[in-house]
């Protein structure tokens, strides 16, 4: 391995050594045990080799920096021959610390049970120790490289695939077991089913022999002595191991009914503190999972199967979940709790996989022709899955919230998917689980493939909060799942296209007219670019670039190792410049092109693409391709680089809409309202909640436009007014607000100096602010804090436990008041909530309370 991690730096290493040996499909078997909080179990990777692992010159060979020089050595196994049960059947007492030789000088970290353990070297990566290469140079031995933390691994064996019964029956090589591997590997898509269970058997065959391996803070690597290259090293081969209570790729917590759950949390450092793999995005593979817990429990995961529960001896159930579209491993998603199911009205003939008339606009979703991704059963070659508007989907929640999700996120499920469809088309993914997370989530949600998780925080208030997460996190089926970055710098990849996609999708689910969706894109508009400027004028410039690594984004190592800039820096899971820049570029063009154009033009980026891996030249590069030139004056891959993608700061076209920003609709009126003071000016404020359906508050708007309020100047009003008013005082009639109006108007108040607590009581009343969504609450808990509203702390605290996907900013509030009883609060929460809050979310809290 090739990199040297300076411990004084936040970057990620991505150590697998993917240039030379991939991993094409895992097969997993795991239990788990919530008393130990542990997961341990045995994974199967099949692995391919590539035609540029020939030998090379041995001018490259890594040495050992022991002080006398010596060869670092691995003790020889004996060969073995023992069939994989159920991992309850391994003993601890076996001694596979044997089959590790530390060099000289190097203490042995393996446990008393024989667990060889991530050693946590402060240096980072030091792999020089080892006197084997990732790749074949000369004659040293090939040494595969997997990304690993957090876990003690005990045994890796090759897996004779050759012992498994009618494996000969697609086999030309029955006693070459790399050649059955490959053949195995190169069935055609059409027999996905039958892949899929040989695989399963050959997880299950016996092991032919162990080998060599030792671990280091970031990685497993393993080796075959006599292997040279990654040809000869097996190509099926087998890991146990368990994970750590302390792992960072799970957390174990309680949900909201106080039962215990573990779920993956989007971890900076992803899924190597759960199984080892290969995280550079690259390493697109299939997976399997069987996953045995207490009956009890519900396994949910990323499958296209909706799995159910198989019953087991001794009140224990098994699940088992597959996947055929290969996808980077760090998609891989599972929770295991007492989840509830809530399921949806049944949808109708019409909703799911029929067919219909299509009228020419519409004509490119019937396109389906040659995919330009690997062989897989891909739905765009489905004439019935381009047709399906609403995949299945089920909703899991804790049982204290499923009325709220009945209530709030079932019927918006459906109108979500089928917006989704209308905009792009083809569903990537055949079906769909919601997971109502528990609280320490530290996002409002989270997309992987076949499974989402959603906050709690988005099923209070009205249905907006809870309907554009929902569409962005359906966006990210297309952008972030199907289509992957193949750099992970680039994130506004993923978050930018979901951030722009969830405005489009939610406009159409509600059912909006056009002059509708377009007012209420703009009042979000102008919020995100408020949202925007504050973030970048409290973020580092460096951490403000979507393309750090310039032309030198999507380059890896000899070897396929790489690092992810500021990846492990806490402060960078709060920040949103990914999702607002990305989603201002993606708006800026849709403009510029007009949005038919641009639309269009996605659809058959989606079409093309799917399935892939891409870099922002490849996005940019086909628009400017696909459009008349007279469409896209002083536009160029180069411009959109220079202005959008590898400056900080505010983005200079942006800079020049500024104007309009402000300008624009209800933003524009508002802000005059604020700087005028006492005077009255006309405020077209959209109406209160609509009578009919929670999916259309917007309906009625343009019925009511000439209607006249001045919210804001009347607060100032009332502000203003001295505490004993004489009777002939007129009352202010106040209008019902949408949400993003709430937030709008609390960000205006925010900015007077002063604001009296009768004026923030009276806030409280007329709007009902603490029963408002979590957008709204956010703002009006800084109220609070700023005007040290005593009388409502309890919404404080309120936020600060449920709603600790938003919270974090609210404990700096809290702590740079620099009032006693303020912070006092924010220390008293934090003691309540640490134990159980998101291990980054607790980092920066951490570092401002203390």
């Amino acid at each position: 391995m090739d990199i040297k991690l300076d411990p004084s730096r936040d970057d990620l290493p991505l150590v697998a050594n993917t240039s030379h040996i991939l991993v094409k499909h895992y097969v997993l078997d795991l239990d788990v045990d919530f008393e130990s909080q542990v997961i341990e179990g045995t994974i199967v990777l099949f692995l391919e080799s590539g035609n540029r692992f020939k030998k090379r010159s041995s001018s490259t060979e890594v040495t050992c920096p022991s002080e006398s020089n010596e060869a670092c050595k691995f003790r020889m196994p004996e060969p073995c021959q023992i069939p994989v049960t159920n991992t309850k059947t391994f003993s601890s007492k076996i001694g596979y610390n044997d089959f590790v030789i530390c060099g000289k000088g190097e203490k042995d970290t393996s446990g008393k049970d024989g667990n060889h353990d991530n050693q946590e070297q402060a240096s980072g990566i030091s792999s020089s120790k080892y006197c084997c290469d990732t790749g074949n140079h000369g004659s040293e031995e090939f040494l595969l490289v997997l990304d690993c933390c957090d876990l003690s691994v005990l045994k890796v064996e090759e897996v004779d695939v050759a012992a498994v019964p009618g494996i000969e029956k697609f086999t030309r090589s029955p006693k070459l077991r790399n050649q059955i591997v490959h053949e195995l590997m190169a069935l055609p898509a059409d027999r996905w089913r039958e892949q899929l269970d040989y695989y399963a058997r050959c997880s299950q065959a016996p092991g032919c022999g162990e080998l060599l391996f030792d671990t280091d803070t970031w990685s497993l690597q393993i080796r075959k002595t006599g292997a040279q290259t990654a040809t000869d090293f097996p190509h099926a081969i087998r890991i146990q191991y368990r994970t750590k209570p302390q792992g960072r790729s799970v957390t174990w917590t309680s949900d909201q009914s106080g039962r215990p759950c573990v779920y993956t949390v989007g971890s900076p450092i992803n899924n190597r503190a759960l199984f080892p793999c290969q995280e550079p995005p690259v390493a697109m593979s299939t997976w399997q999972a069987t996953v045995r817990a207490a009956a009890s429990f519900v396994v949910l995961m990323s499958g296209e199967n909706s799995a159910k529960p198989t019953q087991l001896q001794e009140d224990y159930s098994s699940w088992h979940y597959y996947v055929t579209m290969p996808m980077p491993a760090s998609t891989f998603t599972i929770a295991v709790g007492s989840w509830t199911e809530m399921k949806p009205e049944i949808c109708s003939s019409n909703d799911v996989a029929t067919e219909r008339s299509f009228s020419p606009s519409e004509a490119d979703f019937r396109y389906i022709g040659v995919c330009g991704h690997m062989e897989y059963p891909c739905r765009f070659q489905k004439a019935s899955a381009t047709t399906q508007k609403i995949i299945p989907h089920r909703v899991f929640a804790p049982a204290c919230l499923k009325g709220a999700c009945q209530e709030t996120l079932l019927p918006l499920i459906p109108p979500c998917l089928s917006a989704a469809h209308s905009v792009l088309g083809t569903h990537p993914f055949s079906r769909l689980d919601i997971l109502i997370v528990p609280a320490n989530f530290s996002s409002l949600g989270m997309a992987s493939p076949h499974i989402v998780f959603l906050s709690q925080s988005t099923l209070t208030g009205m249905s907006q909060l809870c309907g554009t997460r929902l569409c962005h996190e359906i966006a990210h089926a297309w952008f972030g799942l199907a289509i992957g970055a193949r750099d992970w710098t680039e994130e506004w990849l993923s978050e930018g296209f979901a951030t722009h996609l969830e405005d489009v999708f939610w406009a159409k689910a509600q059912q909006l007219a056009p002059h509708e969706a377009r007012e209420q894109q703009e009042l979000r508009a102008c919020l995100r670019w408020r949202r925007l400027q504050d973030e970048v004028q409290n973020s580092p410039e460096e951490m403000q670039v979507l393309r750090p690594n310039k032309e030198k984004t999507g380059h890896v190592s000899d070897s396929g190792s790489s690092v992810i800039r500021h990846g492990l820096n806490p402060e960078k899971v709060f920040m949103q410049v990914h999702y607002l820049k990305g989603y201002f570029l993606l708006r800026f063009l849709a403009k510029r092109l007009g949005e038919d154009t641009y639309f269009s033009f996605l659809r058959k980026f989606v079409h093309t693409f799917h399935g892939q891996l891409i870099l922002s030249q490849d996005f940019l590069q086909m628009l400017l391709e696909n459009i008349p030139e007279e469409k896209r004056p002083e536009l160029s891959v180069g411009n959109i680089f220079r202005d959008w993608l590898e400056s900080s700061g505010i983005p200079q076209p942006l800079q020049r809409e500024r104007q309009a920003l402000a300008e624009c609709g209800l933003a524009q009126q508002v802000s005059a309202e604020v700087s005028a003071g006492d005077a009255v000016h006309a405020l077209p404020f959209l109406p209160p909640r609509a009578v009919g359906p929670a999916l259309h508050p917007w309906r009625g708007a343009r019925d009511r436009r000439r209607r006249r309020a001045t919210t804001v100047a009347k607060w100032v009003r009332v502000n203003r007014r001295p505490r004993k008013r004489k009777r002939k005082d007129r009352e202010e009639v106040f209008e019902k607000l949408l949400p993003d109006q709430l937030v709008l108007l609390l960000e205006h108040l925010l900015k007077q100096k002063t604001v009296t607590p009768r004026t923030l009581q009276s806030l409280e009343r007329i709007y009902r602010l603490s029963e408002q969504d979590a957008e709204v609450r956010h703002r009006w808990c800084e109220l609070i804090v700023k005007h040290k509203y005593t009388k409502a702390y309890r919404d404080v605290e309120r936020f600060l436990q449920e709603d600790q996907a938003m919270g974090i900013y609210l404990y700096g509030e809290l702590m740079l008041s620099e009032d006693p009883r303020q912070q006092h609060l924010a220390r008293r929460c934090f003691e309540l909530s640490r134990e159980q809050m998101d291990k980054s979310s607790a980092e920066v809290v951490a570092e401002m309370l203390f």
